[in-house]
């Protein structure tokens, strides 16, 4: 019998991965071949999905990207052997955008079959926490910290410091909760690790659990993500079935158990004030801190709150050493970051490397450049609150400080990439429009701020008194920054500054017959 993994995660679907599936069933029963298919996750090289691969002596070859219509012809070829056909692309990890990364948190996806507890041990699963079983809460929390490891969801904060804070709390319960709300343009590493290695997330939420004494756990998925839902749901059931979530996790007598939670489709509630009302049933509002979440947090309990990803990378610090994932990256940014290419790019994908790679090699070498051959003219990292880069910032290295130093940010490490038609004006309007939008009204600077924005961005491009517009957003931006009660209205005015100072061409039109009139 030959073992063909095809990927089910929500890209390579949206591709046509299952018509490509059903189509691999259908022609091999009726040519006689005995064949068993895996459903895995994507590898995260998208412009080559649908892919097969075929489990060989040799390894894993690939095929890509198939189309149903392709499928027989394939297995005419000889896929089952690995043969050779214009779409085979040969051993994956032997392509180069795969061999050059460095895959720690997303070393297992794209291989392992994301619903088998089993598979998942096989391939180095667990390991983490039977090490954190064994050093404590104490012990753990101290690895942590020495690792060097922020948090992923873009604010960078030292997420060994958080679990300390959580663990010294005196409380009669804890809670740790994951923030899997991934609503930021251009993101979905997430989404990713969800449908393809889930256990990796759930072994990660434990560890925390035990390092701070908190017995339950809840993840908070965007409502755009079912698959990733349906995905973490049968995954927790499984991880309860084998014994390593429960009342007793793997024998241990530390009891965690997981509960999922879809959001509504609020964008605010990806800031974790707001995600933990909306938890609690409450209309999702920013809280005003102190009190911290991790001393007064969900129901009121101490709690954990940390993005997908950094809780995902937990497994890995225990299972290796913290020492071994500091060796990773430069400055205070350790270890490595999934970068997700979108945008007008030509390759684009996920990407995990240690901090310090460049912009530009990231665009031009993982993503082979603009998707419509013409000129890149801006780049945004960190969601629709990142800044745009012009083309002479590209050289600038993948890491939090040197970001904040070209007043950027990294965020959630999304990349999305515009070619010379781009308005930067009009991506300024947007900024201003998409706050106003997803703003929750409980402050002034960011619900009315934006408001006003974007009323006075029209103004500027319809070239009424442009020069007094101008300043006008710029104290509207001051306000916003030094007057917002979270990150939404804060950083709103980075896009807007940074298109007014890289793109002032796009900000001087002529006056329009309105502004004549």
């Amino acid at each position: 019998m030959t073992r063909i993994f095809i990927p089910k995660d929500a890209q390579a679907v949206a591709l046509g991965a299952d018509r490509v599936a059903r189509e691999v069933e259908r022609v091999a029963a009726t040519t006689g071949q005995t064949i068993a298919i895996t459903r895995t996750g994507s590898r995260g090289l998208f412009w080559l999905e649908p892919t097969i691969e075929i489990e060989t002596a040799e390894g894993r070859i690939a095929y890509g990207p198939v189309k149903p219509g392709d499928v027989e012809a394939l297995l005419e070829a000889g896929m089952l052997s690995g043969a050779a056909h214009p779409l085979r692309i040969g051993r994956p990890e032997e392509v180069s955008y795969l061999a050059r990364q460095t895959r720690l948190t997303f070393a297992r996806v794209g291989i392992v079959d994301p619903m088998s507890a089993q598979d998942y041990v096989a391939h180095g699963g667990y390991a983490g926490l039977t090490r954190a079983l064994e050093l404590g809460g104490t012990g753990i929390i101290d690895e942590v910290k020495a690792s060097g490891l922020r948090g992923r969801g873009g604010a960078g904060f030292p997420t060994g410091i958080k679990w300390s804070t959580v663990g010294l709390a005196e409380a009669d319960q804890k809670y740790v909760v994951c923030n899997a709300d991934e609503g930021d343009s251009g993101t979905f590493a997430d989404r990713m690790l969800m449908e393809g290695d889930p256990f990796c997330l759930i072994e990660g939420m434990t560890i925390a659990g035990v390092a701070v004494g908190a017995t339950k756990g809840f993840i908070y998925i965007r409502s755009e993500y079912p698959h990733a839902f349906r995905a973490m749901n049968d995954a927790i059931a499984a991880a309860t079935q084998a014994g390593y979530l429960g009342p007793s996790v793997m024998g241990s007598g530390h009891a965690f158990t997981l509960e999922t939670r879809l959001g509504a489709g609020a964008y605010i509630c990806g800031e974790e004030t707001s995600l933990l009302d909306s938890l609690e049933g409450k209309r999702g509002m920013v809280r005003a801190k102190p009190p911290l979440p991790a001393i007064k947090g969900l129901f009121g309990k101490p709690t954990i709150v940390n993005n997908v990803l950094s809780l995902a990378t937990v497994p890995w610090i225990m299972a290796n050493g913290a020492a071994a994932y500091a060796d990773f990256g430069m400055g205070r940014s350790r270890g490595t970051l999934p970068f997700q290419l979108a945008g007008n790019v030509r390759r684009g994908g996920l990407v995990e490397l240690a901090f310090g790679t460049t912009l530009r090699e990231m665009i031009e070498w993982y993503g082979g450049g603009t998707r419509s051959g013409r000129p890149l003219r801006a780049v945004q990292v960190g969601g629709p609150l990142g800044a745009y880069f012009p083309d002479e910032l590209l050289d600038t290295p993948l890491d939090y400080e040197a970001f904040a130093a070209k007043n950027g940010l990294l965020g959630h490490g999304g990349i999305v990439v515009f070619d010379d038609t781009v308005d930067l004006a009009a991506q300024a309007r947007f900024a201003f429009e998409f706050c106003a939008t997803e703003s929750c009204g409980k402050c002034t600077p960011c619900r009315i701020g934006s408001t006003r924005g974007v009323e006075t961005i029209d103004r500027i491009v319809a070239g009424i008194e442009p020069a007094r517009n101008l300043e006008i957003v710029r104290d509207l931006c001051e306000v916003m920054t030094d007057g917002s009660l979270c990150a939404m209205g804060g950083l709103t005015p980075v896009p807007v500054l940074s298109a007014l100072a890289h793109f002032p061409e796009d900000f001087q039109r002529a006056p329009t017959l309105m502004a004549a009139e």
